[in-house]
């Protein structure tokens, strides 16, 4: 405290009490007990939010599906793909319903610009099988996306920062309402992004020179396309109250989806059943034991994924 300088004609009794109000009106504060009035709790350790309502909202970092433990990766080293022309997946690239909405995937690179926004993921996919039947690698710059050609390249770019990246497409999703695109988790952190749960960004295809269009026959320079993840046998289609959740021309595009909503939705308390008919494999969450318990389902799956299913009875 700086001494306050004053006239030697003042008392000492004048500078005694002088001196007494100036360390009540400094010092008393800290000392003095807490009004419980206006006392604020202390603040609490933030739940962990689970990342499929992450998915759906922005704000939250992804706690539990970020690297576990310290990164040893420079993410800021690694190169960006290189476009090349690939033989399209035959799989990937076939027509699909998702929760009552249709996709239909170009079947051809080309020209494609769009604005919205986007996720990430990370850990809870790492080293599982992608659309395209390959293994998802958090570390590579990767993106999924409803329709844009399986494999192809884009440009995405921030529109909050300006950063962009180029990024290989090899999945599909994200199927949550309004976001366009999930990039993996090294695209996210070069993006700048990775610590929020959503950006807002633009997607610009890059198209190659003759770029092709379904292939079958792999051209001799490219290696040719993974195996497509193994299928489970298809069961005649059951009788009872279910929520029906996809519907997809190839099995193994209907697998790949049930196993990414398992790991999504790790709450569910039904089995996920893929079941074919008429051309077509359906994915049904149930059977249910009535029309409340199957309203209750797909309420909670509204809440976490801003979908809506319908209760179906086969």
């Amino acid at each position: 405290m700086t001494a306050m300088r004053t006239p030697r004609s003042l008392s000492s009794a004048l500078l005694a009490a002088l001196g007494s109000s100036l360390l009540l009106g400094a010092c008393a504060l800290p000392f003095s007990p807490p009004d419980p009035a206006v006392q604020q709790a202390a603040p609490k350790t933030p739940e962990k939010i689970p990342v499929s309502r992450l998915l759906r909202k922005p704000g939250g970092f992804y706690t539990d599906d970020s690297p576990d433990g310290s990164m040893k990766i420079d993410i800021d080293q690694i190169a960006e793909p290189l476009p090349r022309t690939e033989d399209l997946n035959p799989i990937a690239n076939q027509p699909y319903s998702v929760f009552g909405r249709e996709y239909v995937p170009l079947t051809s690179v080309q020209a494609y610009k769009r604005q919205g926004t986007a996720s990430w993921y990370g850990r809870k996919f790492h080293g599982q099988k992608t659309t395209s039947g390959e293994v998802y690698d958090m570390f590579a710059l990767s993106a999924a996306h409803p329709t844009l050609p399986i494999p192809s390249f884009a440009r995405v770019t921030n529109l909050g920062n300006g950063r962009s990246v180029l990024v290989r497409v090899n999945d599909r999703g994200p199927f949550h309402s309004g976001r366009m695109m999930d990039v993996s988790y090294a695209a996210a952190f070069k993006l700048g992004f990775a610590e929020e749960a959503i950006a807002n960004i633009e997607v610009e295809s890059i198209v190659t020179a003759a770029a092709p269009a379904q292939a079958t026959e792999p051209s001799p320079l490219v290696a040719p396309p993974p195996e497509a993840p193994p299928v489970t046998p298809i069961a005649a289609e059951p009788t009872g109250l279910f929520l029906q959740l996809g519907a997809f021309a190839n099995p193994a595009n209907a697998e790949n989806f049930s196993a990414r909503l398992k790991r999504e939705l790790d709450w569910l308390a039904h089995p996920l059943a893929v079941y074919g008919r008429s051309g077509l494999y359906r994915l049904y969450l149930g059977p249910f034991k009535d029309r409340a318990e199957a309203n209750a389902t797909s309420k909670k799956l509204q809440e976490a994924l801003d979908v809506k299913p319908v209760v179906i009875r086969r």
